[in-house]
C-alpha cells in the first residue's frame, strides 16, 4: 500500500520566515526558503512516502471572498520580498523531484482536502497532512493522520478532543459557531471554544442546535436566533471544498526514493 504525504506549504514557509525577527528583505526570504526546503526534505525522509503533494496557496481572493467580502480582511498581506522569492522556491522543489500544487480561486486546503479524501476513497492507503492549521484536522475524521512538523507529534481523535472539546468530524461546525479571528469568519457572538463545544456535545449537530434555539432563554439562545444566516454562512466558509479540479495524477505526485 502507498502512504500519501500532504503538505501545507505555506504553513511551514510562512512560520520560518516570521521566526526571524529581522526586517523584511530578500536576503530574509531566501534564508527563510532555504530553511523551508530543508523542512520538506526531512518531512518526507522521515516519513518515506510513495506521494508527496506540496500545497501552496495561489493567493488573491478565493470562492470564499466570493460568499463573504470580509473573508480574511484583516489578515496581513504576504510580506513582499517573500511572495516575490516563492516561484523560484517551486521550481528548486521540482528541481528536487515533487510536484508544487498552487491553483487560482482555491486554497491550499482544498487541495489538500481534495487529494487526501481522494486517495483514502480509492483505498490507496495511509495519508499523512502536514499542517498545523486546524481547518486541515477535521480530515482526521475520514482516516488521514495530521503531523505537527514543528513540535514532531500526531494529531489524532484524541488530541482533536482534547484540544477542542469535540471529535475531528465536528470541527467545521464548532468553527462555525465560535468564528475564526485569523480568517475573520464571524460565527455567532457570545459563543466561543467552550460554548460551541458544549453545544455541539448537547446537541449533535447545527441543524439540531438550531432547532432547539428556540426553547434557550439565554443571550446565547438569542445570538443563535438572531445570526442564524451568519452562522450557516459561517459553516459554508469553514468548509473544505473538496471536488477541486487539481490537474495532477498519482504518477505526477509520485516520489521516487
Amino acid at each position: 500500500m502507498g502512504r500519501l504525504l500532504a503538505i501545507d506549504g505555506l504553513n511551514i514557509v510562512r512560520r520560518v520566515y516570521e521566526a526571524s525577527p529581522e526586517p523584511d528583505s530578500d536576503l530574509k526570504a531566501e534564508i527563510a526558503l532555504r530553511h523551508a526546503l530543508n523542512s520538506l526534505r526531512t518531512l518526507i525522509n522521515g516519513h518515506e512516502p510513495t506521494h508527496v503533494l506540496p500545497a501552496f496557496d495561489f493567493g488573491g481572493r478565493t470562492w470564499r471572498h466570493d460568499l463573504y467580502g470580509g473573508y480574511r480582511e484583516s489578515r496581513a498581506p504576504m510580506p513582499a520580498p517573500l511572495r516575490a522569492a516563492l516561484p523560484g522556491f517551486y521550481a528548486k522543489l521540482e528541481t528536487f523531484g515533487l510536484r508544487p500544487v498552487s491553483l487560482p480561486e482555491v486554497e491550499a486546503d482544498d487541495v489538500i482536502g481534495t487529494v487526501v479524501m481522494r486517495w483514502l476513497s480509492q483505498n490507496r492507503g495511509e495519508a499523512v497532512v502536514a499542517t498545523t492549521d486546524k481547518d486541515l484536522h477535521c480530515l482526521i475524521a475520514h482516516g488521514a493522520r495530521v503531523w505537527d512538523h514543528f513540535k514532531s507529534e500526531w494529531h489524532d481523535h484524541a488530541w482533536v478532543e482534547n484540544k477542542w472539546g469535540v471529535p475531528p468530524a465536528q470541527l467545521p461546525d464548532l468553527l462555525a459557531l465560535m468564528g475564526d479571528a485569523t480568517d475573520s469568519i464571524p460565527g455567532v457572538s457570545k459563543v466561543g471554544l467552550k460554548t460551541a463545544a458544549r453545544l455541539l456535545r448537547t446537541y449533535g449537530t447545527l441543524d439540531a442546535i438550531m432547532a432547539g434555539a428556540g426553547i434557550l432563554k439565554d443571550q446565547v439562545g438569542e445570538a443563535l436566533r438572531k445570526e442564524r444566516e451568519m452562522l450557516y454562512l459561517s459553516r459554508q466558509l469553514v468548509e473544505l471544498k473538496t471536488d477541486v479540479t487539481v490537474g495532477v495524477s498519482w504518477n505526477m505526485l509520485a516520489w521516487e526514493r
